[in-house]
């Protein structure tokens, strides 16, 4: 039995896409011959919704209610589909810090010292704004040594992609023997057997 596939639900319209959509079917029922393009017909249901009445927008912000409330229960029910994180290599190199997450690693301890209270969001913040702060010249340490933390990162990716490769193409030599030797092996006994 196959699984069946759900599809996502319909998000919400607002009172003005309602509004637009009902402005629309009449608009072309009453003068089917008459083409408006996008931005005519845009600008004319726009000076349409300010000169309707309140009480009329009403029966619009309550079909965009109904709407949300239609909404909000189908995307409790619905399962949305798993996104598979691809696994990450063990033996890839690590991707190296920027040079503000240099920074921060290097005053996080003294910024936590000082505020031993604050979450390690309000950490974070803190750091933000106090690398915000810093001159050009005051961070060039930091991205000097992200500079060269990066060539490093850049020089092992480089050695890592080679190996990887050898390694695949040596799997599939490997592969390609085997199936050659079963392939030989099937060879001599169809011939032996005659």
């Amino acid at each position: 039995m196959a699984k069946e596939i759900q599809l996502r639900p319909k998000v919400n319209v607002s009172s003005y896409i309602h509004f637009l959509l009902n402005y629309r079917n009449k608009f072309k029922e009453q003068q089917p011959s008459i083409y408006l393009g996008f931005q005519e017909f845009s600008r004319k249901c726009s000076e349409k919704w300010r000169s309707i009445s309140k009480h009329e927008k009403a029966k619009y912000e309550a079909l965009a209610k109904l709407d949300k409330a239609r909404y909000q229960e189908e995307m409790m029910n619905y399962v949305g589909k798993k996104k598979k994180r691809r696994k990450r290599d063990p033996h890839a190199p690590r991707r190296p810090p920027s040079s503000f997450l240099l920074f921060c690693q290097e005053h996080y301890a003294q910024l936590k010292k000082e505020n031993p209270d604050w979450s390690v969001v309000q950490v974070a913040k803190a750091s933000g704004k106090m690398w915000s702060a810093k001159a050009d010249i005051e961070k060039q340490p930091y991205e000097q040594r992200a500079a060269a933390l990066r060539a490093k990162y850049h020089e092992e990716l480089k050695v890592y992609h080679a190996q990887r490769k050898a390694r695949k193409n040596s799997l599939q030599g490997l592969a390609k023997n085997q199936r050659r030797r079963s392939g030989q092996a099937k060879s001599d006994k169809a011939g032996g057997s005659n």
